[in-house]
């Protein structure tokens, strides 16, 4: 089985290669990683990622790679709309004439963030700015394709590798006397590491499945419970705090304020929880906890001076 890597150096496809690699060594699997030197150089040429695809024939197509700049997509409108809808839509193309399976990640950005209560992957959709409408977009295009796919939905990324929140809230602690963090977003955050684990469990799973169509579709993929940006990072500091390291704001210095006293290019959906029910049911898997896997993250991170300094 040949496994194709579009976005092997973001945070999810950094991870992907180390869980996939039990899969190369028992199965015979191996990974091609498709990437120019920068994300857009690669996702920005769809006819150069189908050259690509007809050229390895893969069997299972990883499509960890979009353009996330949130705030700058309202700028590039048309670079996002390439990236993150045309390019999964050649994918698509290509892995319904190969059949093959194609995995793709989407987000919690494709709703409104209206109501108090979890999304299901049916309930209606409502982007609210431009990187929203183009990872909904891709994800329609997956699904008009006929290809078979698995389109997974995450919240809140993060990673011991790449730039995330995390590490912004550890670099500020060490440069600032005080922080002001939105308290009224509520997510999950989920770890690259948690998000790449169930990826290859996936396609375990998919290379035993004989029909296909009852396994096809989209999923929500995230960590269990949820909680602010403002609680997401009073967590972080809490931790770091504990392991001695040396922070110029205390988590007692960390100052919950409104969406609304922190005005961004993109508009962000106030409710970015998502119901996991169905990838826990169909795919036989427990999700932790997201605590779990920030603390998991910090330890690596604090016990690293080359990750994190003060």
């Amino acid at each position: 089985m040949k496994i194709l890597l579009f976005g092997k150096n973001g945070q999810v496809g950094w991870e992907l290669q180390r869980s996939l690699a039990p899969l190369t060594a028992s199965d015979r699997l191996f990974i091609v990683g498709s990437d120019s030197p920068t994300l857009c150089g690669s996702l920005a040429n769809p006819e150069g990622i189908r050259q690509t695809i007809q050229t390895v024939k893969p069997d299972v197509i990883i499509n960890a790679a979009a353009y996330t700049a949130v705030d700058k997509a309202e700028q590039e409108p048309k670079l996002a709309q390439t990236i993150n809808a045309e390019a999964p839509a050649v994918m698509a193309d290509e892995a319904r004439r190969l059949n093959a399976w194609l995995i793709h990640y989407s987000t919690d950005y494709v709703f409104d963030g209206s109501g108090d209560q979890p999304r299901t992957e049916t309930d209606s959709t409502g982007p609210l700015n431009v990187y929203g409408r183009t990872k909904l977009s891709g994800e329609n295009n997956i699904i008009e394709s006929g290809c078979a796919h698995v389109i997974l939905r995450t919240s809140w990324v993060y990673a011991t590798y790449g730039s995330n929140f995390v590490k912004t809230i550890l670099r500020l602690a060490c440069e600032r006397d005080l922080l002001k963090i939105v308290d009224d977003q509520l997510g999950a955050p989920t770890g690259a590491e948690l998000i790449a684990d169930v990826t290859a469990h996936i396609i375990r799973a998919l290379r035993q499945q004989k029909n296909e169509t009852a396994v096809s579709g989209l999923y929500h993929l995230t960590a269990q419970g949820c909680v602010s940006w403002y609680g997401f990072a009073r967590f972080i500091l809490e931790q770091a705090a504990e392991t001695g390291m040396p922070l110029n704001i205390l988590p007692e210095n960390v100052h919950p304020i409104f969406t609304t006293d922190y005005p961004t290019p993109a508009k962000r959906p106030l409710n970015s929880r998502l119901n996991i029910t169905k990838i826990q049911k169909t795919f036989d898997v427990c999700l932790p906890e997201w605590q779990i896997g920030v603390s998991r993250v910090l330890a690596e991170m604090l016990t690293d001076p080359i990750t994190v300094k003060c």
